[in-house]
Parts: C-alpha cells; structure tokens; sequence
C-alpha cells in the first residue's frame, strides 16, 4: 500500500508560481512510476506531467510544456510538481498518483494509489 498526500496548493495571480509536493509512504518509493494529474469543474482529469522511477525520463502534456517541471525525490519519497507562468486555464484540483512500474505510465486508469488532491486557482 501507497499512501500519497499532496499539499502546496493555494490562489496565486497568473504569471505566479507555486511548487506542489507529494508525500509518499512505503519503502520501495523509488519502484514507482509517479504522476501529476488535474481536474477543472465539469472536465476530465488529465495528465500533467509523469516521471519514471530514477527520474531520468518524464513527460509533459502539450499545455504545460516548458511552463512545469515535474521531480523526484527518491530519499524523501517525495515528488513536486514546479508550476511557473500560470494561466487562468491551469486551475483545477491537482492529484498525485502513482504505479509500480519503472517506466513511464500515460493512462488513468493504469494507476493503482491516488492523493485526495490540492486545489490551485489561478486569477486573471
């Protein structure tokens, strides 16, 4: 069993920044393929960012790329998530999830522990 609890969530201006993080517990933390997922009112939760076990591979979706930067610390068991330049459009409640897996993992469905999520609201 993972458990994962995100925090660093809050009301930033656009062009603001905020850094989340994601607390896991378990020993075998760094096995784990992580991800940071979103989910705005009335949409479906997407993928942000992912990141494979070592930290040596990750992806960003298109709307974030070159704004994010996704991380790992594999001592700490812990991920953050860097959000730079935010939008309006990027706020959504922001979940933590993750797989045991040593690659990347693109699909929702395919994570097996989720975090309850951090809210970011970005003003205009």
């Amino acid at each position: 069993q993972v458990q994962l609890v995100e925090s660093g969530g809050g009301l930033v201006q656009a062009g603001g920044s905020l850094r989340l993080s994601c607390a896991a517990s378990g020993r075998t933390f760094s096995r784990y393929a992580l991800a940071w997922f979103r989910q705005a009112p009335g949409k479906e939760r997407e993928l942000v960012a992912a990141i494979n076990w070592s930290g040596g591979s990750t992806y960003y979706a298109d709307s974030v790329k070159g704004r994010f930067t996704i991380s790992r610390d594999n001592a700490k068991n812990t991920v953050y998530l860097q959000m730079n330049s935010l939008k309006p459009e990027d706020t959504a409640i922001y979940y933590c999830a993750a797989k045991s897996s040593l690659g990347l993992v693109f699909t929702k469905r395919d994570y097996d522990y989720w975090g309850r999520g951090t809210q970011v609201t970005v003003s205009s």
